[in-house]
């Protein structure tokens, strides 16, 4: 199997969402766990924004911290896992578990970025409910 069809059907078939958006945040890949995550199929993902996942009262700080990681080439996070919430195309919001990387060409130029995300709901949920009980 060639390198690059290889790497498709791993990321295709890897039960993590991976999500590549462009410098401006547009979304260029979107595979299938992203679809069944987010509820959003890749032919309506790809070329949106990705306000699409993000609840609204997010948006600002995410654009702050996409926009400095774009211009200086360097993530807050450094490749740590994050929680924060999404949306669902339903309108449910998630909570998801997500870690950022930025994508560099050659010349080390910023390509984009790249995030890994993972539904923690039903386990947030799970254990804010047995911390109301004890």
């Amino acid at each position: 199997m060639q390198n690059e069809l290889l790497s498709e059907t791993i990321l295709d078939q890897i039960a993590d969402a991976v999500i590549y958006a462009d410098r401006s945040g547009h979304t260029v890949r979107w595979n299938r766990a992203s679809a069944a995550m987010f509820g959003f199929s890749s032919e309506e993902a790809l070329g949106q924004s990705l306000d699409l996942i993000i609840p609204e009262h997010l948006r600002a700080p995410h654009w702050r911290g996409f926009d400095a990681a774009m211009s200086t080439g360097a993530t807050k996070l450094q490749g740590r896992p994050t929680l924060t919430r999404a949306l669902h195309k339903s309108g449910r919001k998630l909570y998801v578990e997500m870690s950022f990387a930025l994508v560099k060409g050659a010349d080390d130029d910023v390509l984009g970025s790249v995030a890994v995300a993972r539904d923690v709901t039903e386990r947030i949920e799970r254990e804010r409910s047995a911390a109301r009980t004890t």
